[in-house]
C-alpha cells in the first residue's frame, strides 16, 4: 500500500481530522496528496459520508492555516532557514523560480499559485514571507485561491466519485502541463522584452550619433 492509498484509508476511518491534517501539511511545504484527498472528500460527500460545506470549510482553513506557517518561517526565519528548507520544494531552483514569479505578479502570483501554478505554491508562501508582501494583502489573495482549489477539486469528485484515481493522475498531469507552458510563455515574453529593449536602446544610440554629427 502507498502512501496515496494510506491517506485515503485514513480519510475513510477518521473523516475530516485527516482532511485537515493533510492539507495543512501539504500546504506548509510537505510533499503529500493533498489534491487527491480533496478529490476523495467531495467523493465521500457525494456519497453522503461526508458534509460538503464542512469539507469546503474544513480544507480552506487547513490550506489557509498552513500557507501563513510558511509565509511566517520566511519572514521570521529569514533566508538562511528558507535555503535549508528548499529540499522540501525541489531545491533552490525552485525558491528562485517563486522570488521570481512573487516579485513580478505579486498579489496574483499569491493567488493562482493556490489553484493553477500548486508547484509553486509552498516556496511562494516562504518568499512572501521573504519579501516583507503585506500580510493583509496575503491574506486575501491567499484565502481567494484556496476556495477556487477546494471547490473546484471538492466538486470534480462529487461529479466524477467512481473515477477518484484516474481523475486526480490526470488533473496532475494537467497541472504540471500548464506550469511548463506558463514558465515557456514567460521565457519567451523575457526574451522578446529583452530584445524589445535592444533594439530601443541601438535605436536611442543611433539618434544621438545623428544629433552629435549635425
Amino acid at each position: 500500500m502507498n502512501l496515496s492509498q494510506e491517506i485515503l484509508s485514513a480519510l475513510l476511518l477518521y473523516g475530516l481530522p485527516v482532511l485537515f491534517v493533510v492539507i495543512f501539511v501539504a500546504a506548509a511545504g510537505l510533499p503529500v496528496p493533498s489534491s487527491l484527498l480533496l478529490i476523495a472528500a467531495g467523493a465521500l460527500a457525494e456519497d453522503g459520508q461526508l458534509n460538503y460545506w464542512a469539507v469546503v470549510a474544513v480544507a480552506v482553513t487547513a490550506a489557509v492555516l498552513g500557507d501563513h506557517i510558511g509565509y511566517g518561517v520566511g519572514r521570521w526565519g529569514g533566508r538562511k532557514l528558507v535555503l535549508r528548507m528548499s529540499s522540501w520544494f525541489g531545491g533552490e531552483q525552485q525558491i528562485e523560480q517563486a522570488e521570481v514569479m512573487a516579485t513580478r505578479y505579486s498579489g496574483i502570483g499569491i493567488f493562482l499559485s493556490r489553484w493553477l501554478i500548486t508547484a509553486l505554491g509552498p516556496a511562494l508562501n516562504l518568499t512572501s514571507g521573504l519579501a516583507r508582501y503585506d500580510l493583509r494583502r496575503f491574506t486575501i489573495y491567499d484565502i481567494s485561491g484556496e476556495l477556487v482549489w477546494v471547490v473546484s477539486y471538492s466538486l470534480v469528485g462529487r461529479l466524477f466519485s467512481d473515477r477518484i484515481q484516474d481523475l486526480a493522475d490526470l488533473l496532475g498531469d494537467i497541472g504540471g502541463f500548464l506550469l511548463g507552458v506558463l514558465l515557456v510563455a514567460g521565457l519567451g515574453w523575457l526574451l522578446r522584452r529583452s530584445l524589445y529593449r535592444g533594439r530601443s536602446a541601438a535605436s536611442t544610440a543611433v539618434a544621438v550619433e545623428r544629433g552629435v554629427r549635425e
